[in-house]
């Protein structure tokens, strides 16, 4: 039996994490689980979490870290079984202390992005607020302008989204990604250190690969900074 893969993508907002994330886990066999939709589903199915996840949804607030920890753990552990792409969590440093008590992570993609294609990808997003689609006027527009293509419901831009508000998101993602980039790196470290004891004691050492993800037919392509928590496969 192959063992199971267990890896996260993080990037700013913009960085068409979702997009990506879809590929990945199509090309790679693995399970795409995104936060916003189990976000969704938990105030939809008015979970004691969901009804607390609501009010700040509702007012377009952050879900605090205990409270997305609290939406997603217990999901993850519903899923011990099967390989999974984890999309926007964690986002903390928090949620990813909190996520590596119960799972140990193999790889973490980190998305870089130039500020330019950022602020052009971000002015031209709408979306879908009761699904999380995402259309992007530039180079996925909707079939019918202003309209979802499932459903016909209006589309809408969040205000953080317009220009004037990205910089200022853009300067608290970098706040609170590095940490998190930080923590893995340390975590890749000691294994490293690990396997380096462990393997002293044998003929050979193998040390940890990296591996390059193909992200194919996607327009500016981002840079990915990928950090491989295992060397097992």
């Amino acid at each position: 039996m192959a063992k199971l893969f267990r890896t996260a993508i993080m990037g700013p907002p913009g960085s068409g994490k979702g997009t990506i994330s879809k590929r990945i886990a199509q090309n790679f066999g693995l399970q795409y689980l995104s936060s916003g939709h189990f976000l969704r589903e938990g105030i939809a199915a008015n979970t004691d979490a969901g009804v607390l996840v609501k009010g700040y949804v509702e007012r377009s607030m952050l879900v605090p870290d205990h409270l997305m920890s609290r939406l997603m753990l217990p999901r993850l552990e519903q899923l011990t079984g099967h390989s999974w792409l984890l999309d926007g969590f964690p986002r903390t440093i928090a949620q990813a202390k909190a996520l590596n008590d119960i799972f140990q992570m193999d790889l973490v993609i980190s998305l870089n992005i130039p500020f330019e294609t950022l602020r052009e990808r971000v002015s031209d997003r709408w979306i879908h607020p009761a699904s999380g689609r995402v259309y992007n006027m530039g180079f996925n527009p909707p079939q019918v302008q202003g309209r979802d293509d499932v459903t016909g419901e209006p589309l809408i831009q969040h205000a953080d989204d317009r220009p004037e508000a990205l910089q200022a998101r853009l300067r608290h993602y970098k706040d609170v990604a590095k940490p998190v980039m930080n923590l893995y790196k340390c975590l890749r470290q000691e294994k490293r250190i690990t396997q380096q004891r462990r393997s002293s004691k044998q003929t050979a050492w193998f040390p940890v690969q990296r591996h390059p993800v193909p992200v194919l037919g996607y327009r500016h392509r981002p840079h990915l900074a990928l950090h491989q928590l295992s060397s097992q496969h």
